[in-house]
C-alpha cells in the first residue's frame, strides 16, 4: 500500500513538473513574440523619425542655399555682363567703359566676400547634397533594420511550436517595409 502511494505521487510529481515545464516555455515563448512585436514598431518609429527629419531638414537647406545663390547670382552676372561688353568693344573708350563696369562689378564681389567670406555657394550646394544624401542613407538603413526585425519576427511565428502559441493569441505576420511603385525615381531639388 506505501509502495502503491509513493507510486501515485511521483506520477502526479512527474505531471505537476511536466505542466510547470510547459507552462513556463509557453509563457515564455508569449513574452519574446510580444518583444519582438514591440521591436518592429519601435524600429518603424525609428523610419518615421527619420522620414520627418527629411521633412523638416530639406525644405531649410533648399530655402538656404537658394538665398545664398541668389545674392551670388546677381554678382557673378553683372561680372560677365561687363566681361561679355568688353569682349565686344570695339573702340578704346567702349573697352575703357566696359573694363569700368568689370572692376566696378569685382569691386561689389570683393566687398560681399569681405561681409561675407563665408558666402561661397558651391560649398553651401555641396554641404546640401551631403545633408541630402545622409538623410536618404538614414532613411534606408532604418527600412533595412525594420525589414530585419519583421523578419525575425515573421520567422518566429511560423516555426513550430511556437506557432501555436502565435495561432492562439493571434500574433500575426507583419509587413516588410516595400518601395512604392515609382519609387526607383529619384526626388527633384527645385532651387529656383
Amino acid at each position: 500500500m506505501l509502495k502503491g502511494r509513493i507510486g501515485c505521487f511521483v506520477a502526479i510529481g512527474v505531471v505537476v513538473l511536466l505542466v510547470i515545464i510547459v507552462g513556463a516555455s509557453f509563457w515564455g515563448t508569449y513574452n519574446s513574440l510580444v518583444t519582438k512585436n514591440q521591436a518592429i514598431d519601435a524600429q518603424w518609429a525609428q523610419v518615421e523619425a527619420q522620414y520627418q527629419r527629411r521633412f523638416d531638414l530639406i525644405p531649410n537647406l533648399v530655402e538656404s542655399v537658394k538665398g545664398y545663390m541668389t545674392q551670388e547670382k546677381t554678382i557673378f552676372a553683372q561680372l560677365a555682363d561687363a566681361r561679355t561688353r568688353y569682349a565686344g568693344a570695339q573702340t578704346p573708350d567702349a573697352k575703357a567703359a566696359a573694363g569700368s563696369e568689370v572692376e566696378t562689378a569685382l569691386g561689389r564681389l570683393l566687398v560681399i566676400m569681405e561681409n561675407y567670406p563665408t558666402l561661397r555657394s558651391v560649398e553651401v550646394v555641396t554641404t546640401l547634397m551631403d545633408e541630402l544624401s545622409g538623410t536618404e542613407n538614414r532613411i534606408n538603413i532604418e527600412r533595412q533594420r525594420y525589414n530585419t526585425v519583421v523578419q525575425d519576427y515573421n520567422t518566429a511565428i511560423k516555426r513550430f511550436p511556437t506557432n501555436l502559441v502565435a495561432s492562439m493569441f493571434g500574433f500575426e505576420s507583419r509587413q516588410y517595409f516595400k518601395a512604392d511603385t515609382g519609387a526607383s525615381t529619384a526626388p527633384k531639388v527645385n532651387l529656383q
